[in-house]
This record gives C-alpha cells, sequence and structure tokens, in this order.
C-alpha cells in the first residue's frame, strides 16, 4: 500500500479502540487523569527493553543457531511472542538508537551515523523520547550499558572532566550508568549520570583524534604488547592490552577492565530494579554484548566452540537470565513487559583477530538472510526479536512486522500519552502486534537504513523489498568486510526469496517503478506517521 493512502487511526495513528479493549482494561490507568495518583498507578506495566549489539537473526537458539546455546533467551521465547519480522531501523549502532528512542528515522538528520568519542550529544535537550514520554506518565527511567549518541553541547562536545550534559538525563531518563560511546572506541570509562566515575581531578582524561605524543603507545608501535591483535582501523591507543579506534591519557582510576562490562551491567540493573519494584519504571539495557573488542568475562571464556563471538552470545544469554531472576525476585514477571532485541544484524570480522570467522563452523549468524551490520539487505536490520508478559502476552509466533522505532508510539499509547505532532515522526503504534494480541497488524512498510551517509535503503512492503544502493557497493555482504558491487535498485520477493538473490525488477517493472517512487516520497515528506 502506498505511504499516502488512507491508514487506521488510534492515538497516534488511528487503531479501532474495540482491538485494545482487554488491554485498556489492564491498563487501568489509560483511563484514569494522568495527575491523578492511585492504586492503578502501581499497576502499570514495567518495561525493559535489553537490546543486544550486532546480534544476528541466526544467533540465538530459538532463531534456530547451531554449535551454541541460548537457554535463557530461549526461555523467555518460550514464554512470550517471538517475531519472525521483527526490525531494528538501521543496520549499524548509532541510527537505530537514536530511532528507537526517538521514533524518528535518523536519516533524516545530520550526523546521525556512527558516533565518534568526542561526539556532542546527538539528541537535543527536551526532545520527545521513549524514555520522556514514559516519565510523562509517571515511569521512573534509567539507562544501562552502551549509550553511542554523543554528550555534550553542540559544536563543544564531551567534557570529560565536567558535567557530561546534555545527555541522557536531559532527554528524560532519570539515571544512567553509560559506556559512553562503544568499546572499540576511548575512552574505557563510565559515565554515572552527569560524571566520569571516579575520576581522579589530580589525573584529568584527554580524549583526541591525533597522537597526544610521539612517544604515545599504540597498536601499531606497540603491537606485540596485546592481547588481541587487530585487523583493521583499531590500533590507537591501548587500554587492558587492546588498542582502540581514537586517543586518549589520563583517568586511569576511572578506567575499567572490559571483562567487567555485562556483570557491571546487570548488577546495577538488578539494584535499580529493586529500588523501584514499588513503581512503574522504564530501563533500557543497553548491552555490549556482541560488539568488537570480544573479550568476555573469564567464566564465560571458552564456553562455547565458536571463539569470542560464541562466547559474548552466551554472556549476553546469562545477562537476560540474571533480569528474569530479578524480576521474579521482586515479584514483577507478571507485571513487566520484557522486549528483548538488537542495534543491527552480524558482523564477523569487526577490526580484531578473535577467530570469528575461523571457529564458525556450520553456525550462520544471519540464519535464512545475506548481508549483515551495515547493509540494507535483511541479515542487516531483520534480528531476533521477542517479547515477555506472563498473563498478558499470548505465547506464539508472530510474522507481524514490527520494529525498533515503534516504541515511542506504542507505549505512548500504552500509557495514555498523546505524541506532541513534531514528534516521533516515523513510530507506529504497533501495541496489539507486540502484545501478540489476535487480530491485530504491525507495520505496513518499513524503510531501512545502514549508516546513513552513504543513501542506501531498504523498503519492505508486505512481501516486497526494494533494495537502493545509490553508491552502487555494498559492505558486508556475505559478512565480509568487503565491498562489492551492486545494481542501484534491486526488487526481491520476500516470501519465496528471503535471502534476496532473485532481482525482480524485470518482470516486475511497474512494481519496482512504484515502490522506487514511494520509497522517495517517505524520503522526501520527512515524516511518515
Amino acid at each position: 500500500m502506498p505511504f499516502n493512502q488512507a491508514r487506521r487511526s488510534d492515538t497516534s495513528q488511528g487503531r479501532s479502540p474495540s482491538l485494545f479493549l482487554p488491554l485498556l482494561l489492564f491498563f487501568a490507568c489509560v483511563v484514569s487523569p494522568l495527575s491523578e495518583t492511585s492504586a492503578a498507578d502501581n499497576d502499570r506495566p514495567n518495561v525493559i527493553v535489553v537490546m543486544a549489539d550486532d546480534l544476528g537473526y541466526g544467533d540465538i537458539g530459538c532463531y534456530g543457531a547451531k554449535g551454541l546455546e541460548t537457554p535463557n533467551i530461549d526461555q523467555m521465547a518460550s514464554e512470550g511472542c517471538r517475531f519472525t519480522s521483527g526490525y531494528c531501523s538501521a543496520s549499524t549502532c548509532t541510527p537505530t538508537r537514536y530511532s528507537f528512542l526517538t521514533g524518528t528515522y535518523a536519516f533524516r538528520f545530520p550526523n546521525t551515523g556512527i558516533a565518534p568519542p568526542n561526539s556532542p550529544a546527538l539528541i537535543p535537550a527536551g526532545t520527545t523520547t521513549t524514555a520522556r514520554i514514559l516519565k510523562n506518565a509517571g515511569y521512573k527511567t534509567a539507562v544501562i550499558g552502551k549509550w553511542h549518541l554523543g554528550l555534550g553541547e553542540k559544536n563543544e562536545g564531551p567534557d570529560w572532566n565536567g558535567d557530561l550534559k546534555p545527555g541522557p538525563l536531559e532527554i528524560g531518563f532519570d539515571h544512567c550508568i553509560l559506556l559512553p560511546t562503544t568499546n572499540d572506541r576511548v575512552p574505557q570509562v563510565y559515565v554515572n549520570d552527569h560524571n566520569v566515575e571516579n575520576l581522579d581531578p589530580a589525573d584529568p582524561l584527554w580524549v583526541g583524534n591525533k597522537k597526544p605524543s610521539e612517544d604515545h603507545p599504540t597498536g601499531i608501535t606497540h603491537r606485540d604488547t596485546l592481547k588481541m591483535d587487530w585487523s583493521h582501523g583499531h590500533n590507537s591507543t591501548i587500554h587492558n592490552g587492546i588498542s582502540r579506534i581514537g586517543f586518549y591519557t589520563g583517568g586511569h582510576a576511572a578506567r575499567f577492565r572490559d571483562e567487567d562490562l555485562s556483570d557491571r551491567w546487570v548488577e546495577e540493573s538488578k539494584r535499580w530494579i529493586a529500588e523501584n519494584r514499588e513503581e512503574p519504571f522504564f530501563l533500557f539495557f543497553a548491552s555490549h554484548d556482541l560488539h568488537v573488542p570480544r573479550v568476555v568475562h573469564e567464566r564465560f571464556q571458552g564456553s562455547t566452540k565458536l571463539g569470542p563471538r560464541g562466547d559474548a552470545i552466551a554472556e549476553l544469554d546469562w545477562c537476560v537470565g540474571e533480569l528474569m531472576k530479578s524480576l521474579e525476585e521482586n515479584g514483577l514477571t507478571e507485571k513487566t513487559m520484557l522486549v528483548f532485541c538488537s542495534d543491527n544484524g552480524p558482523v564477523l570480522d569487526d577490526g580484531y583477530k578473535d577467530d570469528a570467522n575461523e571457529k564458525l563452523g556450520n553456525h550462520d549468524p544471519n540464519g535464512p538472510y545475506q548481508g549483515g551490520k551495515y547493509t540494507v539487505y535483511e541479515g542487516g536490520t531483520r534480528t531476533p526479536f521477542i517479547t515477555r508478559m506472563p498473563g498478558t502476552i499470548p505465547v506464539g509466533v508472530s510474522d507481524e512486522m514490527v520494529c525498533t522505532i515503534d516504541f515511542a508510539a506504542s507505549l505512548a499509547a500504552m500509557v495514555g500519552q498523546e505524541l506532541p505532532n513534531d514528534a516521533s515522526l516515523d513510530s507506529q503504534n504497533v501495541l496489539g502486534a507486540l502484545m501478540n494480541q489476535s487480530g491485530a497488524s504491525g507495520r505496513e512498510h518499513l524503510v531501512q537504513q545502514d549508516n546513513g551517509k552513504v543513501g542506501n535503503y531498504g523498503y519492505r512492503v508486505g512481501d516486497w523489498k526494494l533494495v537502493r544502493h545509490d553508491q552502487k557497493k555494498s559492505y558486508n555482504f556475505d559478512l565480509s568486510m568487503t565491498r562489492k558491487p551492486v545494481p542501484q535498485f534491486a526488487l526481491y520477493n520476500l516470501e519465496s526469496d528471503p535471502a534476496e538473490q532473485n532481482d525482480l525488477s524485470d518482470s516486475e517493472p511497474e512494481r519496482a517503478k512504484q515502490m522506487q517512487q514511494e520509497l522517495q516520497k517517505l524520503l522526501d515528506a520527512g515524516r511518515s506517521r
């Protein structure tokens, strides 16, 4: 269906109210004035979104993984709804996280590609975000884990030795414990609310793009000292025996050990859940697993046959299990909508020599799809996507199309918040689909992007998918980092050809032309909601 034809109507997009009668009865607060407090307020569901990093559709047991087990994520799926058409909106970290929080496609705004170490805040203070929507409805809100959306004022960037704002607290979060960028980029420190944790003023932290001195150790000059060698690009400042992207000095008391990241995220999340168990809360648990460098805690090292990448999946699965245990211990299992997703599809060698290719065996991180991280093929943005809320979300498997960009509109509908007209420009209310309600529909169309800089898009409508490569090249086509020449446009039927192998542009010229025009209109319109 073309994007500009009449669509359903609801609080943001117009679904039939009768569809959500059971939900509205359960979420009694929706029909209560939000300024009033009552017992019903405490019955509103908590929301935890667990976002994995670089996890492929085929990397999880319940999605067909081979060579490793994911018992906790599989349990979550067996108690909830597993989506076969669950998407993130982009095939790299920063734009997906931007769209998840803002409800707007990242390609609509400049500088939302992969954020560098000294990036300023990419989401301006005061922006309507998923966190702010829930905060306005009385929720406590926190983000714990990888941020990678910049910190500090525009044109200035982070003040690593002062107040790091604007940041999460200026866009709707009450609390944050962050890895500020991504762990292959400097610096290796935690940000606790507005400050670098444990920073010694006598040892200030400096972060830059150029080598600070001729004798500064790097992955090039001191390669023989590394405990994990680099394959490309990750050869600047060394910390914990691993060289990174970018340079930094100082802040030694604040630096963390890579092996402890997931333990810290879980510890902080369990504490925060326990402290807020008496009131509704939203937790964004932003895992760093499986992103490079894949350096997991010692107890997970060698736990799979797939090397550090497989071990990182095992560690990720443990994190999910610990969160589910925490909900059970606090009596919150049936009161919490738990979501599992990923920020983009898989990649094997992404800058370090960690045997990701050599130990892959017969495991296929993409499952039936092709492409992966950095691409607009299905492997880049179609990922594991699971929702669980025992007693509310029926157990099952759904083929409805849902996307991480839709949480803004969907959760707004859930808590009775009306989205401003100028906010969440591409988020659709797919609450019924997320809740696996009978008769509920997901998205009718989705625009997929890569890193947002080169004009590559995927456009899915039903079973049809248009791929547009303006540069006529694609990275990571077969989970390798080589470039491959591709046509500017290609048309696929995902029902008969999920791996996008057979271009039907010549046999379906009218459909190809129509979808090209629809995609361009969506790009030009500035919004799709």
